[in-house]
């Protein structure tokens, strides 16, 4: 329901207003009579109704018939017989419907109506669509009934008393309670639904969870599914909450009746099955503590049973500070592989123990900038090597066995200067510290070593946007420059590369100090950054975005083009001199024409080396989109072969509230389809059912498979979303 809901404060010594045909007294009972029209006005709200008695030595108001309440927020309430006492903090009405501004719509035969305590409506329904008939008389929407509806305002619960959905006006779902501790988005989350999955390995897959005991402060759930080709997969989990927080502890497990479909794959098992465990609290202001461990008899358990794996890949303890100046987080971590996978390939995981992070900015006195602070500790363990992935002679190797610490502080000053004309100076001076060690446990080429470095941080952002307007188009141009420098030549700062292997040079980055994902390695040397903004809006809400410019390297060495056995940087653009040119370009030609592109331009040979297109268009139900991607061949990361792939999505009304939509993605490299599907959906706006399918080709990174998905969406104004997704995978 809207949050402001007839929740609008009301003050006892607020004024109160009557107008009415007539007005009389009784001076022996005390008693006020209002008839006809009467309008009773009292702190921004308006009761409407034919008859008021106010009893001027209880201080009772009462409306007898047919009465009108509409409050601060626009709700409307239609009641019968409505009375106000205590300076109206609380309300008895009966028989009564609240259209609320949203357009929802509330009614019940009673209700006890509490700001501070709580609301109890007596067979009541909510209703998001209001009547949830269109203006053709079909039904839409769904609605929820219960023969008692009972929010508490203190903790936010809500208690319901044989509830009963209705989706397009049919009963499809009946319970004999339902308690939950909020609505907030979490809870929702957690709404247990039935299930059904298929695959070829465990076959159909009937889930039906049961909450065998839910109170404010626990559930307990019970989850058996039904497995056609396996037998019976039973699941429990225990959900237990405290006024600070909540842990969960959830496990399940089966005997495989079918063991024979996992010969010779890590499921090949009489029993299998998980124990998941996680918990979170508030144990002070600011901060959060918690934990998620999980434990299996082996790593394809969830996919091969379609369960879920949420906090499932990473078993941590941590904590974490947050205020408005400081972030702290400090965590232990163990990373689980999950699907095929053996137990000699899940050693290759490292653990972080410990990661650590903090920053802190710090606004100094007007016009002196701010200071900022941050630190990273990060500990890997590694207990073997990682696999080395060799892609046409090319070796990628993402770490090394053996025990690595890498510490980094950094420190620095800000400020911005705006001068004439609106030219616009920010300059930065800072330092970085580094101090790693690594015990030289695998076959890293330096072998055990540490390091010390020690980087002299200074940079200038200078732009002098300009601005004009003729009554139809707002233009600016803004040129851009910087100058970035980091007086350090080392670039592997942190001995082995874990924590910053994944670049890509684009608009995005163009004007970014360092560009590295992680700690473990910085920019190096002196570098300019040059380029300039262009952006046009016009009158009839059509736009243009332009973002252009180059990355030069001065001096020093470049850490792009040092070596990495991530290949990290490495054909990048940035490990030359003077580096690829990047062009973003973004707009709309209205509201339902939008398109937008990058590139990456090989300054030296004019080539393309990187391109993306993509085009949207959406009017009336019809909705197509058309995306381009292009990567030119690169020896030097092992691709030989420029690689292209176009897609292309399509939707069309058939019907009111009904759309088929169809998707195609082709390699046109390798001339054949990577991706093909269709979708049919029905949405009214409050009711979302939609079934898709797809399956992919040879050359996708999850070839020849099957899919078929069944969504259900129940949706409102207020911001209530709650929805169910069911994959048939595996084909």
């Amino acid at each position: 329901m809207p949050l402001d809901l007839f929740n609008a404060p009301i003050s006892a010594d607020a004024p109160a207003s009557v107008d009415a045909q007539s007005l009389t007294f009784d001076a022996n009972t005390s008693v006020i009579t209002a008839l006809g029209d009467v309008v009773f006005l009292y702190d921004g709200y308006t009761i409407k109704g034919q008859r008021l008695v106010f009893n001027r030595r209880s201080n009772d108001v009462k409306f007898v018939g047919a009465v009108t309440i509409i409050d601060p927020s626009g709700n409307i309430l239609e009641t019968e017989n409505f009375s106000m006492t205590g300076g109206m903090k609380k309300a008895l009405i009966s028989s009564f419907t609240i259209t609320a501004y949203d357009g929802s719509r509330i009614t019940a035969d009673s209700a006890d109506y509490d700001t501070t305590l709580q609301t109890m409506l007596i067979n009541a329904q909510y209703a998001p669509c209001g009547a949830c008939v269109d203006d053709k008389g079909r039904r839409i929407g769904w609605s929820v009934s219960a023969s008692t509806f009972t929010t508490n305002e203190v903790d936010g619960s809500i208690y319901m008393d044989q509830p009963h959905l209705e989706i397009l006006g049919i009963p499809i779902a009946w319970l004999p309670f339902l308690w939950l501790p909020d609505t907030s988005d979490t809870i929702l989350d957690d709404f247990d639904t039935p299930s059904i999955d298929y695959s070829e390995d465990i076959g159909a897959k009937v889930t039906v969870p049961y909450r065998a005991y839910s109170s404010r402060y626990t559930d307990i759930i019970l989850t058996p599914s039904l497995v056609s080709q396996q037998g019976l997969l039973f699941g429990a989990e225990w959900r237990q909450r405290f006024d600070n927080g909540a842990i969960r502890i959830k496990g399940s497990g089966i005997y495989q009746f079918g063991r024979s479909r996992f010969t010779g794959r890590v499921g090949d098992l009489d029993w299998r099955g998980a124990i998941q465990t996680s918990g979170e609290f508030r144990p002070v202001e600011d901060w959060t503590v918690g934990w998620s461990y999980t434990a299996f008899t082996d790593a394809a358990y969830f996919s091969d049973y379609l369960l879920s794996t949420d906090k499932s890949s990473i078993n941590e303890v941590y904590a974490q500070n947050l205020t408005q100046d400081t972030f702290i987080d400090v965590r232990l971590q163990q990373f689980n592989k999950l699907g095929e996978v053996t137990d000699a390939s899940q050693q290759q995981q490292g653990k972080n123990l410990p990661v650590v992070r903090f920053d802190n900015v710090t606004m100094l006195a007007k016009g002196m900038g701010q200071l900022e602070l941050s630190g990273r500790l990060l500990g890997v363990q590694r207990d073997s090597e990682t696999s080395t992935h060799t892609v046409n002679g090319v070796p990628y190797k993402f770490g090394y066995a053996g025990n690595k610490l890498h510490v980094a502080l950094q420190a620095g000053w800000q400020n911005q200067f705006i001068g004439a004309g609106g030219f616009v100076a920010t300059p930065y001076l800072g330092g970085r510290l580094d101090v790693a060690q690594y015990d030289g446990a695998g076959t890293f080429p330096g072998g055990a070593t540490s390091l010390f470095s020690a980087t002299p941080i200074a940079a200038m952002d200078v732009r002098f946007p300009m601005a004009a307007n003729d009554g139809s188009v707002t233009q600016l141009i803004e040129p851009i420059a910087q100058l970035v420098y980091r007086g350090s030549n080392t670039t592997a700062v942190g001995i082995t590369n874990d924590n910053a292997q994944s670049f890509v040079f684009d608009d995005t980055n163009l004007f970014s100090y360092n560009r590295f994902s992680g700690s473990d390695r910085q920019e190096t040397g002196l570098r300019a950054n040059i380029g300039g903004r262009y952006q046009a809006n016009f009158i009839d809400g059509s736009y243009l975005e332009l973002i252009a410019g180059q990355s030069f390297q001065l001096a020093g060495s470049n850490a792009f083009a040092m070596p990495d056995q991530a290949q990290t940087g490495i054909g990048s653009g940035l490990d030359v001199s003077s580096s690829y040119a990047v062009i973003g370009a973004y707009g709309a030609m209205n509201r339902n024409l939008k398109g937008g592109g990058k590139l990456q331009i090989n300054t030296a040979t004019g080539g393309v080396s990187r391109a993306g297109l993509g085009v949207s268009y959406a009017n009336a139900g019809y909705a197509a989109t058309l995306d381009y991607d292009y990567v030119a061949a690169n020896s030097a990361t092992g691709v030989l072969a420029d690689q292209h792939e176009v897609g292309a999505e399509l939707s069309v009304p058939i019907a009111d509230y009904w759309s088929v939509s169809g998707n195609t993605y082709w390699d046109l490299r390798a001339n054949t389809w990577l991706q093909v599907g269709g979708a049919l959906q029905y949405d009214d706006g409050y009711l979302l059912l939609r079934a898709t399918a797809s399956r992919t080709g040879s050359t996708n990174v999850s070839p020849n498979e099957t899919r078929i998905t069944g969504s259900i969406k129940l949706k409102a104004p207020a911001g209530f979303n709650l929805g169910y997704s069911s994959n048939l995978p595996g084909f």
